[in-house]
C-alpha cells in the first residue's frame, strides 16, 4: 500500500477523502508552531487548512519540535501531510469525513536545526505563532536564550522574537500575534509575563523589551475539541484500506470545534482564518466560552462520573445510551448547572452549548472512560462545581436536586475498601477500582468511623476541601444524605430512576 505523500495527491488516487490542491502546498509560510501533538493537528492546523481551501488565510505552518524522534520523521516522509478522520454527531446527524490536511510546510528540530528556525524570523510573511507544549510548557525557568536552543518553550520563543527584532531593525509593524493553546487559565497573559521576565533576566536591551511589549500581542485562548489521535490497529487498517494509502500520522477527532481567542481588531485581521469556521471566535472577552466549557461540559463530567461508573456504565457513550443516566445528565446540565453559572449567560446561548455537549457525549467514535474523568475528583468538584452550586443557591434559594445526587455519588465513590501499593481501592458491582485522588486517605478514614449522615455533614463542612462551608446551604446536606443512603441501599441505577421521578425513598 503506498504511503501518503505529495506524489500520491492526484484526483485519480482520491478515495473517500478531501485532498488539498497543488497550489495550497505552495503557499507562503505565515505561522510558526511550537508542538506537533494531535490537538494542534486536529484543531488549529485543520482550521488553517480549511481557511486555505476557501482562499482566506493563504498561509502554511512551520512546525518546531523540541525533541528529535517520534513523528518528526513521519512528517518528513509524508511531506507534512496527514489525514484527519472526523467522526461524531452534530444536530442529531452522524458525521464521518476524511480530510488530508496540507497546512504544514515542514517540521524543524529545535535540537538539530535551531539556526534554520531562527532564520524564519526574517520571513516578512510570518505573522502568527501558535503553541501547545502541554500545561508544564509555560513555566518560568532559568534559561539562557543564547543557547542553541534555549531550554524552555518561553526561552525559545524569546530568542526567536529577538532574532525578528534584529532582522527588521525594531520595526514595530513586524510584531507577531502569539496564540498559546495550552490548557491553563489566562495562558497568553502568563506566557507574556514569562517572556518579559526572561528578557530582564537575560539583560536584553530596553529598546527590545519595549518592542516586545508594544509590537507583539500575546492572546489568551481556549481550545475545545476531543482529538484521541491515532486509532486502534483494527480501525487504522480498515480506514487505510478504504482510503487506499498508508498514513503514519492518521489522526481522529470529534466534529465539534472551539478555538476562542482574546483579541482586538488587529488580531482579528491577522487571524483571518477565523472566517472559515464558526468554531473560531476572536473577540475582546472569551470568559463566556471558558465558563460554558468549565461549568457545563467539565462540570457535568465531574458530577456524573461517579454515578455512571457505580451504575456499571464505564464510558460516557454507554451512559448516554442508558435512558435513566442520559436523563440525569441532561437534567443536571440544563436544569441545575446552566442556571447556576456564576457569569452572565444568555439562556439560549447556554441551551445551544448544552445541546452540543450532549451530542458530543453521544459520539460513538469516542471512548471516554468515567474512571479517567474521576482522577483528582475532589479538586475538580471544588473548581468546576462548587461555584455553580453556590450561585444556584443565591439565585434560586433552592436545593439543586441533581447536583446533590452528583455529590452523593462522589461520596459513595470515595468509599475505599482496601489499600494496595499505596493506592486506595473502592468496590462497585463486585469489582475493585482505583481511587485516584489526593484525598483518598481522608475519605478512607471517614468511612471507617462515620455513618453516612455524619460523614456527609463532616465533608460538606470541610472548608479546606471546598473553600466554603456547604452546610450553610439550607437543605443541601439533607438532600445529599438521602441520596447517599439510597445509593448504599438500592444501588446507582435505582437511585437515578427515583431521582428522575423525584420520588423520595425510605431506607
Amino acid at each position: 500500500m503506498p504511503q501518503l505523500s505529495r506524489q500520491l495527491l492526484s484526483p485519480a488516487a482520491a478515495g473517500p477523502v478531501a485532498l488539498p490542491s497543488a497550489d495550497l502546498l505552495n503557499l507562503p509560510e505565515k505561522v510558526l508552531q511550537f508542538g506537533t501533538g494531535v490537538l494542534l493537528r486536529g484543531l488549529p492546523d485543520y482550521l488553517i487548512d480549511k481557511a486555505n481551501r476557501q482562499g482566506i488565510f493563504n498561509g502554511r505552518i512551520v512546525v518546531v519540535k523540541s525533541t528529535d524522534g517520534g513523528d518528526i520523521d513521519a512528517f518528513r516522509r509524508q511531506d507534512g501531510l496527514y489525514t484527519l478522520g472526523i467522526r461524531g454527531i452534530e444536530d442529531g446527524r452522524e458525521i464521518s469525513e476524511n480530510v488530508v490536511c496540507g497546512a504544514i510546510s515542514r517540521v524543524l528540530s529545535a535540537k538539530s536545526q535551531w539556526a534554520d528556525i531562527l532564520a524564519c524570523a526574517a520571513n516578512p510573511e510570518l505573522t502568527v505563532v501558535i503553541s501547545n507544549t502541554t500545561e508544564v510548557g509555560i513555566q518560568l525557568v532559568s534559561d539562557d536564550i543564547t543557547q542553541s536552543p534555549p531550554q524552555s518553550f518561553p526561552g525559545k520563543l524569546l530568542a526567536f522574537l529577538l532574532a525578528r527584532y534584529h532582522a527588521f531593525q525594531g520595526d514595530k509593524t513586524r510584531g507577531l500575534v502569539i496564540v498559546p493553546t495550552e490548557l491553563i487559565p489566562e495562558n497568553g497573559s502568563k506566557l507574556e509575563s514569562i517572556l518579559l521576565e526572561q528578557a530582564h533576566r537575560n539583560n536584553l536591551d530596553a529598546e527590545f523589551i519595549d518592542w516586545l511589549e508594544t509590537a507583539n500581542q500575546v492572546c489568551n485562548s481556549l481550545v475545545d475539541r476531543i482529538v484521541p489521535g491515532r486509532p486502534d490497529a483494527a480501525t487504522q487498517t480498515a480506514l487505510e484500506t478504504e482510503l487506499g494509502y498508508h498514513d503514519e500520522l492518521l489522526t481522529m477527532s470529534e466534529v465539534y470545534t472551539l478555538w476562542a481567542i482574546e483579541g482586538d481588531a488587529r488580531v482579528k485581521q491577522v487571524l483571518s482564518f477565523e472566517q472559515a469556521d464558526a468554531g473560531v471566535v476572536v473577540q475582546p472577552d472569551i470568559n463566556l466560552f471558558r465558563e460554558l466549557k468549565l461549568r457545563l461540559l467539565n462540570g457535568t463530567h465531574t458530577l456524573s462520573c461517579g454515578l455512571a461508573f457505580l451504575a456499571g456504565l464505564p464510558t460516557v457513550r454507554e451512559a448516554m445510551e442508558d435512558a435513566d443516566l442520559a436523563g440525569f445528565i441532561h437534567n443536571l446540565m440544563l436544569g441545575d448547572l446552566l442556571p447556576g453559572i456564576p457569569y452572565a449567560v444568555d439562556e439560549k446561548v447556554g441551551q445551544r452549548f448544552g445541546m452540543q455537549v450532549l451530542d458530543r457525549f453521544r459520539n460513538p467514535a469516542i471512548e471516554h472512560r468515567w474512571l479517567s474523568i474521576s482522577m483528582n475528583y475532589t479538586a475538580k468538584l471544588q473548581m468546576r462545581c462548587v461555584p455553580t452550586l453556590l450561585h444556584y443557591h443565591r439565585k434560586l434559594q433552592a436545593v439543586p436536586h441533581y447536583i446533590a445526587l452528583g455529590f452523593a455519588a462522589y461520596l459513595r465513590f470515595m468509599r475505599a475498601t482496601r489499600q494496595e501499593g499505596g493506592v486506595w481501592y473502592g468496590e462497585a458491582n463486585g469489582q475493585p477500582y482505583p481511587i485516584q485522588d489526593e484525598k483518598a486517605s481522608y475519605f478512607a478514614d471517614l468511612w471507617q468511623r462515620l455513618e453516612p449522615a455524619e460523614l456527609t455533614r463532616t465533608v460538606l463542612h470541610n472548608q479546606t476541601l471546598w473553600g466554603h462551608d456547604l452546610l450553610l446551604l439550607p437543605g443541601f446536606a439533607d438532600c445529599v444524605t438521602r441520596y447517599l443512603e439510597q445509593l448504599l441501599e438500592l444501588g446507582a441505577p435505582a437511585t437515578v430512576a427515583h431521582a428522575l421521578n423525584r420520588k423520595p425513598v425510605a431506607v
